[in-house]
């Protein structure tokens, strides 16, 4: 292919291959036409694990049943876990990788979009690929992320092949509160959430909005476990959303989820506790209605502190006392750090939250959550107790037209390989 050829992804071929095959087949047709348009040797889609430590091949064209796959009628879903190598390497830097493998050069792309890490394509070529070819195939990648998120509407398919241990029932409930994506990138902040669930669901939640110049975020804890836990759960996070739908202010949210609680809660005096919070994306200021919550944790200057914040009762508890807002002025440079109980007692306790967020403050929020999350599971697993739940927010300042992005990610925001 020439590099005028090579000029841009041919997006209505592109296109009509994915209306043309079904959704389970979508990323197998776009993906054997990036193949053929480079002659390449094979071709392969890799969707990132939900545990986020590891990679499962999803896709490979030509189709090959390797060792080791777990099987779904005639579909194949081979897990990776991450090894430091150029795999996870690609998908940490979010930057195109070219090995030598024997007689082939293996080119991997970040499949991203808004600095969410979907996955990763691979493109084995008989001869090294020249800068043009590189550029093609990181291009191909991230017009590869919007058709699997167009495509995983209609499909359980990819979110099976994420599934390398099985889900309970209230862990189908809880996942169904959590945001689409767990990452996004906006050229005045980096956000990252975060979930590691316990043996018996304990009704973690987390949740984000963007809106043209406002960022609505929360992070919830319903009391108890398992099911009953999952729907107090869904009452509270369904309270938010169709409150801040409907344009309610910060303190009407939290009013919201509080009557819902009181008035249709699952089991007898239920509560869940939260944090609330609208930033101002033009001017950095932070309000936040802290609902019998841990407090949130602010990086500074070198420093990671609780910030102190006026605390109300739990939503679902003394109905006539009313919210109080706290807010705060974040700097460029600073990372807000949200989280539940779960990072911070029991078998947790014996993590150092503040010290490993100074530790990690090079990192991307999409691995200092990962790696958190990793941390928290070896202090109190490796069957957790509780559900330990995490959002980071970096601010960056600059609300505008400002974002540098490459391929779906700003390579400037992310880890660097190691």
């Amino acid at each position: 292919m020439s590099d005028n050829q090579m000029s841009g992804v041919d997006l209505n071929d592109m296109l009509l291959a994915v209306e043309k095959a079904a959704p389970v087949d979508a990323v197998e047709a776009v993906t054997r036409s990036i193949a053929v348009s480079l002659d390449a040797l094979w071709v392969s889609f890799l969707v990132a694990d939900m545990s986020g430590r590891a990679l499962v091949r999803l896709v490979h064209v030509p189709i090959g049943d390797g060792p080791g796959g777990r099987r779904q009628a005639a579909d194949l879903a081979m897990v990776l876990p991450f090894d430091g190598g150029p795999q996870e390497q690609a998908l940490r830097a979010q930057h195109v990788l070219v090995e030598y493998d024997g007689d082939q050069y293996v080119v991997r792309a970040p499949v991203t979009q808004r600095g969410e890490a979907i996955g990763l394509l691979e493109i084995a070529l008989p001869a090294a690929p020249g800068d043009a070819a590189v550029q093609w195939v990181s291009r191909s990648a991230h017009t590869l992320a919007f058709v699997v998120i167009a495509n995983r509407r209609h499909t359980d398919l990819f979110e099976w092949g994420q599934r390398s241990s099985p889900f309970t029932l209230a862990a189908e409930i809880q996942r169904r509160l959590l945001p689409s994506s767990f990452t996004c990138e906006a050229d005045s902040f980096t956000l990252a959430g975060w979930l590691e669930p316990a043996a018996s669901i304990a009704g973690d939640t987390f949740d984000y909005s963007v809106a043209r110049d406002v960022l609505h975020m929360s992070i919830t804890d319903a009391v108890g476990h398992g099911v009953h836990s999952a729907l107090t759960a869904t009452l509270c996070v369904s309270a938010l959303r169709n409150a801040r739908r409907r344009g309610a202010t910060l303190l009407e949210q939290a009013q919201a989820a509080d009557e819902a609680l009181i008035a249709d809660a699952p089991i007898n005096s239920p509560f869940t506790t939260g944090l609330l919070g609208r930033l101002e994306l033009t001017t950095g200021v932070f309000a936040v209605v802290n609902a019998g919550h841990p407090a949130p944790l602010l990086v500074r200057d070198g420093v990671a502190q609780p910030i102190p914040l006026l605390v109300n009762r739990p939503f679902g508890v003394l109905r006539d006392k009313p919210y109080r807002t706290s807010e705060v002025q974040l700097k460029p440079g600073d990372r807000l750090v949200l989280l539940t109980d779960g990072m911070l007692e029991r078998g947790a306790a014996a993590l150092d939250v503040s010290a490993r967020l100074l530790d990690l403050k090079a990192l991307h929020p999409r691995e200092v959550v990962r790696v958190l999350g990793d941390l928290v599971v070896d202090a109190a697993g490796p069957v957790l107790p509780d559900d330990a739940c995490l959002l980071i927010l970096d601010w960056h300042g600059g609300h505008g037209d400002t974002r540098r992005t490459t391929a779906g990610a700003d390579p400037h925001r992310a880890s660097q390989p190691d």
